[in-house]
């Protein structure tokens, strides 16, 4: 254990890419299965433990210290895993410290009212660097600067010939600690193998398009389809040993959701696997993101529900078909053989991503502005701007340069008003990083502030210096770890906040929503009471319902 907590600290102090999967691969290189294959988890997100939540490890270290002192620590460090890493009491009181193997092991095997004892344990032999992994395990929120596709390619960097998309084209169907993966990669067996039905597949990722890229292309090189506002999935059947229809619905990260799309996953009847977009129909219309989220992490899913948000796929590429696979065929061929598969098909839950038409860029730009006009027709308020792919690009895994782009609409802006902020996490646990924003309403009392959102980044490490000294500076009230700033008519500060959209919302008290909310620019130039108005965000929302 104390091996891997030495490889999270180096990797959370160290901002270089290339860096961290040097750190990373002398790590697999170094240390002997399983122990390499329980750190590769970790870091990719692989692992998750039923008992062990962090509510019990508040309830350990309030057993052992002051609870009012571990509250105000809290409140000050910001990291649970690191607060109590400090605090835990003592020096190490065992001969060794435990294997991360054990560790994970001992996790999944030990009964939920033995666990507490047994985490003290550990937490007993470790070193504070040690036990701040071992909380962060638990936690299962690393913030190491280190995403899964980085430790694949750190992987992949044992071997002399392997790619990281070598490793993330077999990682569906491999299972912690993955020993057969480290074997291939070592040149001391095959690749693994895997007979899942209906795998995931990695998807293929576009970059932003901005003016002075695509100016410099030949428009007859590409074509363009609308991006829709939902959910990018992949859908995928087949049929296992025993002949048995298989099929799945998996996220872009590769999660699989198929328990919460019954309905749509009954009608995957194919064979072969789309990647689409996850949408609500009603009526053949698409409806907004605000209603398909009425759909999204529902524990339970009932008729009803199915009933009143059915879910639908739009397809924009089709992988493969009949155990064919087509990734190295170029768009235009999958194209067509899409087309083919959709129409053969005739799957009501399946339909046809369609393709704008241009002449040229200047064209293209104009359908981005108005894709009512364009063809996208009724359904123009579920569109948030294009997908612009080269003609011959293959499905490659990742987001691989020059083949797709993504065109997003311009952000929608509102000037709004700080009102309270609180710590990040992390490397950000020192600083006022999440911050309330509100709009003015008026009422029988006269005007206030109600808040409509939050926002935690958009700012550059400079405007995060400057934003926590102003919280500091005008901090009015505390709730807890919240601070509340100033925010009168003259007094407080206005922070532009861009947004890419936004519907009506029941559930928070300003009745609106924002999606993707971020701080746009800090407008030290604008006082409180000339930010906007709830009724400007209203007004949005009706033109959004009435395109």
């Amino acid at each position: 254990m104390n091996r891997f907590a030495f490889l999270l600290d180096r990797l959370s102090y160290e901002p270089r890419r290339n860096a961290k999967i040097r750190l990373m691969a002398d790590y697999f290189r170094e240390t002997p299965d399983p122990e390499r294959g329980w750190a590769l988890a970790a870091l990719t997100g692989a692992l998750s433990f039923r008992h062990a939540k962090p509510g019990m490890i508040r309830g350990l270290i309030m057993e052992r210290t002051d609870p009012e002192l571990f509250a105000m620590s809290y409140d000050y460090v910001g990291d649970l895993a690191e607060t109590v890493a400090l605090m835990w009491p003592g020096e190490t009181r065992a001969n060794r410290a435990p294997p991360l193997s054990e560790i994970v092991e001992g996790l999944h095997a030990t009964a939920k009212l033995d666990l507490p004892k047994r985490l003290a344990a550990w937490l007993d032999a470790l070193d504070e660097t040690g036990r701040w992994a071992l909380l962060k395990l638990i936690t299962g929120s690393l913030r190491i600067g280190a995403s899964a596709r980085l430790a694949k390619t750190a992987v992949a960097a044992l071997g002399e010939s392997h790619k990281p998309d070598d490793v993330e084209l077999v990682w569906p169907g491999l299972v912690p600690p993955y020993e057969d993966l480290f074997a291939w990669m070592e040149g001391r067996g095959e690749r693994p193998f895997a007979d899942d039905p209906a795998p995931f597949r990695p998807p293929m990722l576009a970059h932003p398009l901005e003016d002075a890229d695509f100016r410099s292309f030949d428009p007859q090189a590409f074509v363009a389809e609308w991006k829709w506002d939902g959910i990018r999935v992949q859908a995928s059947a087949g049929k296992d040993a025993d002949g048995r229809h298989v099929a799945r619905l998996w996220s872009r990260s590769g999660e699989d959701v198929s328990g919460a799309f019954p309905d749509l996953v009954e009608a995957l009847t194919f064979d072969g696997a789309i990647d689409g977009e996850l949408l609500i129909l009603r009526d053949g219309r698409v409806q907004t993101f605000n209603v398909l989220q009425q759909r999204l992490n529902r524990k339970a899913v009932t008729p009803k529900l199915t009933a009143e948000f059915p879910a639908h796929i739009r397809a924009y590429d089709l992988l493969f078909e009949g155990g064919e696979d087509l990734r190295e065929l170029p768009f235009s061929e999958r194209r067509k053989r899409l087309e083919a598969f959709v129409a053969r098909e005739a799957n009501p839950r399946v339909d046809l991503s369609q393709i704008v038409s241009f002449e040229d860029w200047d064209g293209l730009a104009a359908a981005r502005l108005d894709p009512a006009s364009a063809g996208a027709g009724e359904d123009a308020a579920a569109v948030e701007g294009l997908m612009v792919k080269r003609h011959d690009s293959p499905y490659v895994v990742g987001r691989p340069k020059g083949l797709w782009f993504k065109w997003k609409h311009d952000p929608m802006t509102v000037d709004a008003v700080l009102m309270y902020a609180q710590r990040g996490h992390g490397k950000r646990s020192s600083f006022y990083s999440d911050y309330t924003f509100g709009v003015w309403t008026e009422d029988d009392e006269g005007e206030k502030l109600t808040p409509v959102g939050k926002a935690y980044f958009g700012f550059t490490d400079e405007e995060l210096v400057e934003l926590d000294r102003f919280v500091r500076k005008n901090t009015i009230n505390r709730f807890g770890p919240v601070r509340e700033v100033a925010h009168e008519r003259e007094i407080g500060l206005v922070l532009e906040i861009a947004f890419e959209g936004i519907a009506r919302s029941a559930r928070h008290k300003s009745g609106v929503a924002m999606r993707f909310p971020r701080v746009a620019r800090i407008r030290w130039d604008k006082p409180p009471h000339e930010a906007d108005r709830l009724e400007s965000l209203e007004r949005l929302i009706e033109e959004r319902e009435n395109a």
